[in-house]
């Protein structure tokens, strides 16, 4: 995932996995064998009750550069355009403005915080509403953006996160977006919930399934049709 060199935007939302993402990174900077650079972006959506003097505070003590980039997405989305289902167009118009500022500070690299329940939801999310096994993998590249992706807690458990954000008080902060807590990942974070605690090992058969999982352009060139 990471090269001599590399000049990698952590993204920052404030949240409990992108802050552990934060620490950890920061830390294996003290003994990883080739130097590479950090730089944390947070992307504020405009919403007026939103404070992130704890985080710049934390990214000072972590000696990594903390950069906030101003927006009117909420704005946006929830005033001018009054979307019923802002996530997906808010996701984007996000990722536009953490590429921007990611390509502004020369970074070629980007650290998103999907941890390893992610996986599962994203899959579940996949087959309810798309009607397809997929989601994303540990490192991809944006050839249109001459970007990578890399997704550093993608072995970790959601329930190992929390533990770090508790033992090391870790100054999260909280959503203040009207969407909060009742969006589809939420829906299938409840439902994957729910069916691991009456199948337990669900959970991990499911993100084992996923690793498992043959990409169709693969085989489309083994000769397999669709």
């Amino acid at each position: 995932m990471i090269a001599e060199g590399d000049k990698i935007a952590v993204g920052i939302s404030g949240g409990k996995d992108s802050l552990a993402m934060l620490y950890a990174l920061s830390g294996i900077r003290r003994f990883y064998p080739l130097p590479f650079e950090l730089f944390a972006v947070t992307v504020d959506l405009g919403f007026e009750n939103l404070n992130l003097d704890k985080i710049a505070d934390l990214c000072g003590k972590l000696e990594v550069p903390y950069h906030i980039v101003k927006t009117d997405i909420g704005k946006i989305i929830f005033e001018d355009r009054k979307e019923t289902s802002p996530c997906s167009l808010c996701a984007k118009m996000r990722k536009g403005a953490l590429n921007q500022a990611m390509k502004e500070l020369g970074c070629g690299k980007v650290a998103y915080a999907h941890h390893r329940d992610d996986v599962v939801e994203t899959m579940l999310l996949s087959l309810i509403y798309e009607g397809r096994f997929h989601c994303f993998a540990p490192v991809t590249y944006l050839d249109r953006m001459d970007m990578t992706v890399i997704r550093p807690l993608i072995y970790v458990q959601e329930s190992d996160v929390i533990g770090f954000v508790n033992r090391y008080d870790v100054p999260v902060v909280k959503s203040p977006c009207p969407a909060d807590g009742h969006t589809k990942r939420e829906y299938a974070h409840l439902l994957l919930q729910q069916l691991n605690r009456e199948n337990p090992g669900v959970k991990e058969r499911m993100f084992h399934a996923v690793q498992d999982m043959v990409p169709a352009w693969k085989l489309r060139k083994s000769g397999y049709k669709l």
